[in-house]
């Protein structure tokens, strides 16, 4: 219930009123009262309800023919329930008495004129509006919440338009208007009534720079539908038709939760008395909706398109490269879209330009590219190639820097769903390198961190990955689906397990067998050899205590289990103080469903196989996996990256609805 509104009554002329319906109106009953009354009673239309408010603790509810005494705390408050037909077509009669006599002292009359006005949306998340009984100013996470959502209308569906659709003040198409979420105003009441009161719709000036709303007046095509809420526009004196019951609107996000913004705005609708002056608001309804975040979509998601980028420079062509994407994408049964020469500018790190999530209402859900500040030679492809109809972009630039390696995508990742201790993250948590703690180490970008930060879904956690010479969390994990009831396996870059590994083999007696056999330009180096390099495996011990902090760091914040976590032979080396991947590095995959395109790491060949791609068979195949080693020696690994690089993946959206969720 709305705050009550006290109307004041006269013994000598007739007191006329407003009720909107489904509110309650004080009757205040002590102003004007006869002399010497000492009782009152209170009746009224059979449409209008009458209540009494007192403390039992000091007054006596009368019965028969006994009235309420004057002299103690009771009030009368009267509602209605549905809307009146004519103008004054509702009455109170309240009846003063001097004791418990029948013949009363005096009377005043109230003439009700019943109106219901509603602000709805759909508060219920059922994909239209619906009649909301709850309390609409709030909104509430959860199963068992409320509140309704908008969509940042950030794709585009005008192919005239070289902008997002949230850049325009006008609907751009009948498609744009899907990407909305409707809004009902109720105006029901006798159309005299509207000749002296208006409905005034209102936003603040702080939410009018993140919302827009649109009024379609005179019919239903595009041209129809004009801006009256938003950026410039705080109010509009909503036009109400005679007989006009229902007018509808529908509203647009235009910016994403960040650092500055909650992700809630409000919007009121006010009935105002235009006689009096100044002018009165009567009644204010009000709804707050939230503003959809944008989410990531972990390795255990499946596949629905795989991105390459097709290049020929002074390292040469990846045509056989994109050869083997090919061949990967048909099996796990996925398209592939390949970024020619001219898009990329041979730039073939599109995992670090763009990172794919998407966004959800329950009216409609559609992918949204997040498009990293490095801004390279691929700087263009996601605003210009990927960027259009329900295919969103979103952007985060620093202003006083430019970007460092760390601000690359391929340095931001999302687990699969987890939990930890009695807290849930059903849609997972995103994992950003960065320095270690209290070091003056490289950061992704501070604004890119606080937009992540700000979507709240998937509470981001901050690893470290700046041991490593081009810094990305994918350089030293990964995650892989499982059809087992955990579901996914954490896959952890391990120089000890690869250490470990040779030494077996050179206790079998294959010492002599050498890594980079195959590879015509990089020299072999035997078993023997390598486990003799105290300079390597320095270097190596010192990255597996660095991925040891991460593993605590990792099962703490993930609540996972050392069965949870897979151990992947890797070497690193150290130049200038930052690691390398030593061979190329496996964990850098790209994950299609079960089949799983991994760098080939030209290890010892041992009885005619690869002693490293059999071990990591023998950990990941069990578990319904399909490893597909891939060679990108000279393509990828030779220019500091490997095939997750390379690669970029849209995933399908969760099932899960990110609002039925605490975070």
């Amino acid at each position: 219930m709305a705050p009550r509104r006290a109307v004041q009554l006269s013994l000598k002329k007739p007191t006329y009123a407003v009720c909107v319906v489904g509110t309650e109106t004080l009757v205040n009953v002590h102003r004007d009262v006869p002399r010497g009354a000492k009782t009152f009673r209170v009746s009224g239309s059979s449409k209008v309800e009458v209540s009494m408010v007192y403390d039992p603790r000091w007054v006596t509810e009368p019965t028969g023919k006994a009235h309420w005494p004057l002299d103690a705390s009771v009030d009368v408050v009267i509602s209605v329930d549905t809307a009146s037909k004519d103008l004054n077509d509702l009455k109170v009669k309240v009846s003063y008495f001097k004791q418990q006599e029948d013949d009363p002292l005096g009377h005043s009359m109230l003439y009700l004129t019943a109106v219901d006005v509603s602000l709805d949306v759909d508060a219920s998340r059922i994909g239209k509006v619906k009649r909301c009984q709850r309390d609409k100013k709030t909104w509430r996470w959860g199963p068992e919440g409320h509140g309704a959502i908008l969509l940042v209308n950030c794709d585009k569906d005008s192919r005239k338009s070289q902008k997002p659709d949230l850049y325009s003040s006008q609907p751009v198409s009948l498609d744009d208007l899907q990407d909305m979420s409707p809004i009902v105003l109720t105006c029901d009441g006798p159309d005299e009534l509207f000749d002296r009161h208006k409905l005034v719709l209102s936003v603040s000036s702080s939410d009018s720079r993140r919302v827009r709303v649109f009024h379609a007046r005179g019919g239903t095509s595009v041209s129809d539908y004009r801006q009256v809420l938003g950026p410039q526009h705080l109010s509009y004196h909503v036009e109400r038709q005679p007989g006009e019951q229902e007018i509808r609107f529908c509203a647009e996000g235009l910016a994403f939760p960040d650092a500055d913004f909650s992700g809630l705005v409000s919007l009121s609708v006010s009935l105002v008395d235009t006689v009096s002056l100044p002018e009165v608001p009567l009644f204010t309804d009000t709804v707050a909706l939230r503003v959809a975040p944008w989410i990531m979509t972990p390795n255990t998601q499946p596949p629905l398109e795989l991105y390459v980028c097709s290049v020929t420079d002074q390292h040469g062509s990846n045509q056989k490269f994109l050869d083997d994407m090919a061949y990967l994408a048909l099996k796990a049964n996925c398209k592939l879209i390949v970024c020619p020469r001219a898009e990329n500018r041979n730039d073939r790190w599109i995992q670090d330009e763009l990172e794919f999530g998407y966004i959800e209402a329950p009216h409609k859900s559609f992918p949204v590219v997040f498009d990293s500040p490095r801004n390279r030679g691929l700087r263009d492809f996601p605003y210009k190639r990927i960027l259009g109809p329900d295919f969103g972009y979103v952007t985060r630039e620093p202003l006083n820097s430019g970007a460092s390696s760390l601000d690359s995508f391929g340095n931001l990742d999302v687990s699969p769903p987890v939990t930890v201790g009695d807290t849930e993250y059903p849609l997972g948590r995103i994992l950003i390198g960065s320095s270690f703690p209290k070091s003056r180490g490289r950061q992704m970008a501070k604004v890119v961190r606080d937009f992540l930060a700000a979507q709240k879904v998937q509470a981001p956690l901050e690893l470290y990955s700046d041991w490593l010479a081009v810094g990305h969390v994918d350089e030293f994990l990964s995650f892989v689906p499982t059809s087992d009831p955990k579901g996914f396996r954490m896959l952890l870059a391990s120089p000890s397990a690869c250490l470990k590994l040779f030494q077996e083999k050179k206790e079998q007696g294959y010492g002599d067998a050498a890594q980079f056999a195959g590879l015509r330009y990089k020299a072999k180096r035997s078993i023997n050899e390598l486990l003799a390099d105290r300079r390597l495996r320095s270097d190596s011990l010192y990255v597996q205590k660095c991925i040891d902090w991460n593993r605590e760091v990792l099962k703490r914040e993930l609540g996972l289990a050392e069965a949870d976590i897979i151990d992947i032979p890797q070497l690193f080396s150290l130049k200038s103080d930052y690691a390398e991947a030593f061979f190329p590095d496996m964990v850098n995959m790209v994950v299609l469903g079960k089949y799983l395109g991994i760098p080939k790491p030209y290890g010892p060949v041992i009885n005619g196989r690869c002693c490293l791609e059999e071990q990591v068979r023998a950990l990941l195949e069990p578990l319904g996996l399909h490893c597909i080693f891939i060679d990108d020696y000279l393509s990828y690994h030779r220019l500091e990256g490997e095939i997750h690089c390379g690669t970029n993946v849209r995933r399908k959206p969760f099932a899960f609805k990110w609002w039925h969720m605490v975070p």
